[in-house]
């Protein structure tokens, strides 16, 4: 009687071993899958610039992107729902259809982007089946907020300890570490986010003649700053520069013609490596906004009067007009050591 009352209990406990095992195990899988999914690239890519995690409260330009799932999931949002709801936004963001009102008020709608239905569904996809990472400050913030009935549902956040710790962990990420093409792009978005984040906030609080003002004089030396940060040589260039400085070299023409070809095809731009002796260049490019046309748009119907007076008077060279939404700009040139 005892040893089997003893094999009872030997076998409850392997068996609770093997299910602890099993859920770490799963955990991990989880975890694997996440870093695996394109959606997460891609949205690092196409929406940190705006909506990026690190900002802090007071410095951001646009809700991070877990404000986002938050508004839009609760209970009983299916994730058909969701990518329906991120599809119809992103194509036609307007105020009466927002569902963050707070965020239009402060920060405007978002500018309209053309992305392909493709990567609106990978993101979304992801945003929904994913833990994603947020500030630290956001899980009280939102608390607060639907403590004022202004949030909506339960979301399928994460808990403060837990995106904290995810912060750490993207913090002590040694892009060194990373293959070429994603050291390059992460190169190139850390400096579009700084550049971005600093030119937008002008246009949001001091409006586009000021932003000018801002790219004229300290577009170059936080460019340069960043180069120094990466230990790297970031450049952007183009076929139809501002500042003749940025003019593109031949093998660079080459490549944004290639970048040109994919956006008209609705083919997601994956970044071009040339490794030329002990150096790597890396390049990917830069597509306009709705919000790039005020100055880079059309004269006199996208670009303001007083805007292109100020672009003849900084800029008597100029060639960087005429665009509509989501064409190549240009491109990031980036270049490393080995």
């Amino acid at each position: 009687m005892k040893k089997a009352i003893v094999l009872t209990f030997l076998s409850i406990l392997i068996f609770s071993c093997n299910t602890s095992k099993k859920k770490e195990y799963t955990a991990y899988e989880k975890n694997m899958e996440a870093q695996k999914h394109p959606g997460k690239k891609l949205m690092e890519t196409n929406c940190y610039t705006c909506h990026s995690p690190s900002a802090s409260q007071e410095d951001r330009i646009g809700p991070p992107m877990i404000a986002i799932k938050k508004h839009y999931i609760n209970k009983n949002t299916t994730k058909e729902q969701f990518i329906a709801a991120m599809q119809s936004w992103i194509k036609n963001p307007n105020a009466e259809d927002a569902k963050m009102f707070g965020a239009v008020k402060r920060f405007g709608v978002m500018p309209k982007q053309a992305f392909p239905e493709e990567t609106i569904f990978q993101i979304s996809e992801y945003m929904f089946d994913y833990e994603i990472e947020q500030p630290e400050w956001f899980e009280s913030h939102f608390n607060e907020e639907k403590g004022k009935g202004h949030g909506k549902g339960k979301g399928k956040g994460m808990g403060k300890e837990k995106a904290k710790g995810m912060q750490m962990q993207q913090a002590q990420t040694n892009f060194d570490s990373l293959p070429y093409p994603e050291r390059g792009l992460k190169y190139a978005l850390s400096t579009k986010a700084v550049l971005g984040k600093n030119l937008m906030g002008t246009i949001q609080k001091k409006g586009t003649l000021e932003a000018l003002e801002f790219c004229n004089v300290k577009a170059y030396p936080l460019t340069d700053s960043m180069s120094v940060v990466h230990n790297a040589t970031i450049k952007r260039v183009s076929d139809k520069p501002r500042n003749q400085e940025n003019q593109a070299n031949n093998k660079e023409l080459a490549y944004i013609n290639s970048f040109k070809k994919d956006i008209k095809n609705k083919i997601e731009p994956k970044p071009i490596v040339d490794q030329v002796a002990n150096k790597v260049h890396v390049y990917y490019p830069i597509t306009t906004n709705a919000m790039c046309l005020q100055c880079h748009g059309k004269p006199e119907q996208d670009i303001k009067k007083p805007t292109l007076s100020k672009l003849t008077s900084l800029y008597p060279q100029d060639k960087a007009t005429g665009y509509t939404v989501n064409e190549v700009r240009g491109i990031w040139s980036i270049t490393f050591d080995k």
